[in-house]
């Protein structure tokens, strides 16, 4: 057993710092990435040609924009972007925390948006 793969990772711990934008890597599964994501402003439109990504919040409430419509998700909450959808995150609240979920080869695309 890799001991890498076999501790505790405290999410409290880790989400305590004071960042106005942090995405870190906190935990690899097969072939996937668990990243913590603190936001306090929008990410940029987006999307990714080769993974879904799952957002699940921990803390505040996060929106996820996509072309037609707006999610909110509230702590305990769970959303999937499928692969190729564009779409942007941004927090619904002063400071968003999030895990995300996603392919660790995964590849993203900056898509420019009319304001």
């Amino acid at each position: 057993m890799n001991a890498e793969h076999s501790k505790i990772i405290d999410i409290a711990a880790k989400s305590a710092i004071n960042a106005r934008y942090s995405n870190t890597t906190i935990a690899m599964v097969n072939d996937h990435v668990v990243r913590l994501s603190i936001m306090t402003e929008p990410f940029f439109w987006h999307f990714h040609p080769n993974s879904d990504e799952s957002f699940l919040v921990i803390e505040g409430s996060l929106f996820i924009d996509l072309e037609e419509s707006t999610v909110e998700l509230l702590p305990n909450q769970l959303f999937t972007v499928p692969g190729n959808v564009i779409h942007r995150t941004r927090p619904g609240s002063p400071r968003s925390v999030n895990l995300t979920f996603e392919s660790a080869s995964m590849e993203t695309i900056r898509v420019e948006r009319d304001k």
